[in-house]
């Protein structure tokens, strides 16, 4: 069973790293996936807002789920690199990230992933830009 096939089936439950933060799946295809995630107090950094890498990690998930719906099911992906620009912090609510997928090669993917507030306001929290290497397994 292909990752997008558990995704469809069992939701959160197919990945274990969004059962750990609780993100849920608010759709995905066509080189696209938005997620969201409740803010918890133990995703908070010492000073009180939501650790940076909490915002790295969701866009993370946002750009590679979005990748996975442009893959064919020879192809599995890597992450070669990615950064992520902060840009406002919270302390509560939910956030949302959206990926998309920017060029997908042979070998490689470009994606964006941007983190925000969601609603009819949607301010930016965060961007990030990962490229991913393209594998075709024999």
């Amino acid at each position: 069973m292909s990752y997008l096939e558990e995704i469809s089936m069992k939701g959160r439950d197919a990945n274990p790293f969004f059962r750990m933060m609780g993100i849920d799946i608010v759709s995905y295809g066509e080189g696209q996936a938005i997620l969201t995630m409740d803010v918890r107090p133990d995703m908070m950094n010492g000073d009180g807002w939501l650790q940076g890498g909490i915002y790295t990690a969701l866009a993370d998930e946002a750009m590679a789920l979005a990748l996975f719906t442009m893959l064919t099911e020879r192809e599995i992906t890597a992450t070669i690199s990615e950064s992520t620009s902060f840009y406002r912090g919270v302390r509560d609510g939910t956030i949302l990230a959206e990926g998309t997928v920017i060029r997908k090669g042979r070998k490689v993917a470009f994606t964006k992933g941007v983190v925000r507030q969601p609603g009819e306001d949607g301010t930016i929290l965060a961007e990030s830009s990962a490229s991913f290497a393209v594998i075709e397994q024999q």
